[in-house]
């Protein structure tokens, strides 16, 4: 009898590492099928340890039509189309925020999409340089744009204890997410 040992992905957070290393999953893809076709917008608040982050990649791998990783998932018979979706994944987990000058370093991930998307003149604010970035990759690729946001809260739990840096990070982060609203047509899917 062959036995076959598979990896509990303890600390694991990304599901394309989580698959290719054979580790434990317990199947939630008809749960992620239905969510992204019912509503395009979501807020999902969940507590620490939860699986936001591998939910978060997990969606980043469907929308980036990562068919190859989905096999032997009910996402495998569910998905007909494997459209492969302009994605903007921002995780505000990789810095601690106790200035606002470190939120503003990692909001400039921009600068990679805007390689690939261009920068306008004018686009001088985060809000802006988004907006652009979304409307852009809409008529570039023909396709409905994802945005993936993962860890929002960080910057303000990290700046809980200065109500000075707080207040400035809460006004970059209101200029950063502001476009949102009014790129709906542009959007396939927001969480």
């Amino acid at each position: 009898m062959e036995e076959n040992f598979r990896r509990y992905p303890i600390g694991i957070q990304n599901f394309e590492d989580l698959r290719n290393n054979d580790c434990v999953y317990v199947d939630k893809t008809e749960l992620i099928y239905r969510l992204t076709h019912t509503n395009k917008v979501y807020f999902l608040s969940r507590p620490r340890r939860f699986g936001k982050s591998l939910l978060v990649s997990t969606l980043e791998a469907y929308f980036l039509g990562k068919k190859e990783l989905f096999q032997g998932l009910a996402m495998e018979t569910l998905e007909k189309d494997w459209t492969v979706y302009p994605v903007l994944h921002f995780d505000f987990s990789v810095s601690k925020y106790i200035t606002a000058d470190m939120l503003s370093a990692v909001i400039n991930q921009l600068l990679l999409w805007e390689k690939i998307y261009q920068r306008e003149e004018g686009e001088t604010t985060f809000s802006l340089r988004f907006e652009g970035i979304i409307r852009r990759a809409y008529k570039q690729t023909g396709k409905q744009v994802v945005v993936l946001i993962d860890e929002y809260d960080s910057p303000m739990l990290d700046s809980n204890h200065n109500d000075e840096v707080q207040k400035e990070i809460r006004n970059i982060m209101r200029d950063f997410f502001s476009p949102l609203k009014a790129q709906g047509q542009y959007l396939r899917f927001l969480l």
